[in-house]
Parts: C-alpha cells; sequence; structure tokens
C-alpha cells in the first residue's frame, strides 16, 4: 500500500491573547516564504521581540502554546485509523491541518488523494440557505461538481433523515440536524480520504450507527479513515490502527487495541492528588479536592464486591460562602474502560438538596445501592452545577477515580457472571407455566405469515 499521508516534523504554535499586532505584508511574506518552501522570514525578528519582552531571561514565552509537536507519522492508503487522547492532546489541531483549514507552524503534511472532512457541526453552512443550497454550497467546497451533486442529492437527502425540512433555512435546524446533513454530504462525495472529528456525538445513537455503518462501507472499498472519537468502543469496532496523542505529541500507535490499552492504561497515571488535577473545566467556585469509596462498614476501599452498595465520598472546598445549597446540583456517572456510560446518578434526580447554604469545606455523599457490575475496572466522572438547568459549572472532572468491581454472589447462587457476559448485571427470577397462549392472539397469525 502507498503512503497518503505523510507527516514530517509537524508542529503547530498559537499565541494566546493579543500579542503582536502585525501587517498585511508581513503576511505575505510568510505566505510566499512557505510556498517556496523558505524559513519564516519573521522567525528571528518575533523571537527577538519574545526575548526583549521576556527581560532576556531566556524563559519559554508563557503567552505561547505548541498544540502539536514533532509529530512524524505515515498513514497508508485503505488504513482505517482511530486518534484518541484527552481533550487539548491535539485531535483537534491535526485534523485541521490535514484538512488545510490552518496551517502547520512548522514541519509539513504531505496528503495524496482527495480529502472530505467534517469538523465541526455546521462547517461550510451557510445559516441563511436552505438545506438543499447548503448540500450544493458545501458539497461544491469539498470538490464534487453539480453533476454530482444532482446524482446523488436523493441518497444525501435520504441518508440524512432531514427531508422534510430539505427547503428550510439551516438557521432553523438543531445541531442533530445540522450535523446529519453535513455527514450525508461529506460521505457521498466518494472521498479517498474521510476525517471525521467527535461530532458524531451530537447525533442521536441510531444516527450514529447509521454512520458508522456508511464509515465501514467506505472503508471495506479500500480508502482511507481518519476517525476522531472520545468512545474507545467505536474506535475498537470500526479502526484497525490506533494513534495515541498527549499534550501535542504522538505517544503510542499501533493496533487499534493496543492503543485503547494504552490510552485507558494513561488513566491511571496523572501523578499526584486529585486537587492538583489541572485537566478540570468550571469557574472553580466550589472544587472537589477528593473523592472516596467507601464499603458497608465505612471502610475507605479502591475495589467493591458485585451486588454490595457502595458510598461516594466527595471531598469540596467551598469559595462562595453566598451560594445557596438548594441550588446545587452534583452529577455522577460512570463508563468503562472502553467510554462505554453505564449509569448516571444526580440529586436532582431524586429530588434531594443540600438544605440551606454550604460550609466552607465537607464532603457530598452519594450512596449507591447493589453495584449491578461485573468483575472489572470503571471509571467515575462527576459535575457540580449551580443549577440542574441553566446554571454555571462550578467543577467538572472527567474520568476523576478508577475504581475496581471484584466478583460477588450477586444472584444469591454463588455464580459469578464475567464481563464478557455484559456490562451489567440485573436481578431476575424464572420460572415455567404450562398450556401459556399469547395474549397478543389476534397479532400471531399475521407475525407467522410474516416469518414464513
Amino acid at each position: 500500500m502507498s503512503v497518503v499521508i505523510r507527516l514530517e516534523n509537524l508542529g503547530k504554535r498559537y499565541r494566546l491573547g493579543n500579542i503582536n499586532r502585525r501587517m498585511l505584508y508581513e503576511d505575505v511574506q510568510r505566505f510566499w516564504a512557505r510556498i517556496r518552501g523558505r524559513p519564516d522570514p519573521l522567525a528571528c525578528v518575533e523571537d527577538h521581540q519574545a526575548a526583549r519582552a521576556r527581560g532576556g531571561s531566556g524563559a519559554v514565552d508563557a503567552k505561547e502554546i505548541w498544540a502539536l509537536k514533532d509529530v512524524n507519522l505515515e498513514i497508508k492508503d485503505g488504513e482505517v485509523v482511530g486518534i484518541i487522547g484527552r481533550n487539548g492532546s491535539g485531535k483537534s489541531t491535526l485534523l485541521k491541518i490535514l484538512s488545510k483549514i490552518t496551517a502547520p507552524t512548522e514541519g509539513r503534511a504531505l496528503i495524496k488523494g482527495r480529502v472530505a472532512s467534517l469538523l465541526e457541526v455546521g462547517t461550510g453552512f451557510h445559516a441563511e440557505l436552505t438545506g438543499r443550497e447548503n448540500v450544493y454550497v458545501n458539497g461544491s467546497i469539498l470538490g464534487m461538481t453539480k453533476e454530482e451533486i444532482d446524482g446523488k442529492f436523493d441518497n444525501i437527502v435520504e441518508f440524512s433523515g432531514v427531508e422534510k425540512f430539505i427547503d428550510t433555512p439551516v438557521k432553523r435546524y438543531s445541531s442533530g440536524m445540522m450535523v446529519r446533513l453535513a455527514f450525508a454530504v461529506a460521505a457521498h462525495i466518494e472521498p479517498e480520504i474521510l476525517i471525521i472529528d467527535e461530532v458524531l456525538a451530537v447525533g442521536d445513537s441510531a444516527f450514529q450507527q447509521k454512520c458508522l455503518g456508511r464509515m465501514n462501507t467506505i472503508a471495506s472499498e479500500g480508502r482511507t479513515i481518519l476517525f476522531v472519537s472520545h468512545q474507545a468502543a467505536a474506535v475498537e469496532n470500526l479502526c484497525r490502527r490506533g494513534i495515541v496523542l498527549e499534550s501535542g505529541t504522538v505517544k503510542f500507535t499501533g493496533t487499534q487495541t493496543e492503543a485503547i490499552e494504552y490510552y485507558v492504561n494513561s488513566f491511571t497515571q496523572h501523578g499526584g492528588s486529585l486537587r492538583d488535577r489541572r485537566d478540570r473545566r468550571g469557574n472553580g467556585q466550589i472544587r472537589i479536592v477528593g473523592i472516596e469509596l467507601r464499603d458497608d462498614n465505612g471502610r475507605a476501599v479502591t475495589t467493591v464486591p458485585s451486588g454490595r452498595d457502595m458510598t461516594v465520598y466527595m471531598f469540596f472546598e467551598n469559595n462562595r460562602p453566598d451560594l445557596p445549597r438548594r441550588e446545587l446540583m452534583l452529577h455522577l456517572y460512570v463508563k468503562t474502560t472502553l467510554d462505554i456510560p453505564l449509569f448516571t446518578q444526580a440529586n436532582y434526580l431524586t429530588d434531594e438538596n443540600f438544605g440551606e447554604w454550604l460550609p466552607e469545606r465537607g464532603a457530598f455523599v452519594c450512596r449507591l445501592r447493589n453495584l449491578p457490575f461485573p468483575a472489572s475496572s470503571y471509571r467515575l466522572s462527576y459535575i457540580v452545577k449551580s443549577a440542574p438547568t441553566g446554571g454555571l459549572y462550578l467543577d467538572v472532572m472527567d474520568d476523576a477515580l478508577e475504581f475496581h468491581v471484584e466478583g460477588g454472589d450477586f444472584f444469591g447462587t454463588g455464580r459469578l457472571p464475567g464481563s464478557h457476559d455484559g456490562v451489567t448485571l440485573v436481578a431476575g427470577n424464572w420460572s415455567l407455566e404450562p398450556d401459556v397462549q399469547p395474549l397478543n392472539v389476534k397479532a400471531q397469525p399475521q407475525a407467522e405469515a410474516t416469518l414464513g
């Protein structure tokens, strides 16, 4: 197989804030230097200005960030590659460079073949134009001729499922409708290289399965696919190769299974306490500084048997003493190590609050009954908001804690199912009732006729 994407010492630097305002002629100089393969003519000037701003200390400029640094990769024709990594690891920046939306600061990206990309909801769509008009505009941007769009228009609209709204301006579309139409266009231009970001998460589960089916069809035709997703299960099913990005660099490349294992293992290597984690979001008015699991006897544990109760203690510090407790919403959610969501627990769902006012420190406590998980490892995340709907995010952290479930006597029989039997355990009973007929007798003959 020939190489269709080659990245050589690729780097992308961003400047934070309004540092230096450049003139148009400086941008033109850079443009001509780049297309001629020459060094950046203003790099020395900017380095001198940065050094002078630092007082000649030689320290790194705190107002610069490298989204990508020294990325070297080769992707061959027909490969289906999953790119995974935490938020801020450089995934979207890499795809924007490959889609020629932005240019690299250093190095180069060599691409051979027709590229179609779906990076953000509504990319290339004009809000005032109808869905029909946007199909033609977006198709043209992606390299299709009008004749090609005419021939595939009906298939595009049918795949998107927005037939009734095709002549409505897309500014009235929901985000899900917009992404369905955008994906339908991108998936029907028959590209040699298809690039898809996490945007599919906007659609409902039925449409996601439809998209994955379409991508499998494209892959079976020998085309190249780059797929970015936080859903490790989707990467496992669709891709054959995986790349893990971390802090703008390639940390691992191998089979999709090996890449997922590397990615999963990285969550247990944060180094330091929850208080020191920097991958949190929110305004910080309340901060969760520690999480502890306790068993039925009140002992701190990291492993819980299936079917037993588990209590989650979320220790907090309150930096806003005037925040009413009644406005707080605590949200816990648990996933498998392959990012499959298992359940959500929140105090607003159980209609419980924490009284009137919040103390400076303490713990939010959630008791989970009869833990319905087989033996495996799981990850716990949380959200703290100022109100269930329309409130501010105070503290949010994905994968705040990993815990383990060991085989417990969930069914009371001593028989323990494994994780391969499913991701949850459900209590039930079996019996036999002789001579029982279906209640829906009228529908039965029709069903038999259909099966026959």
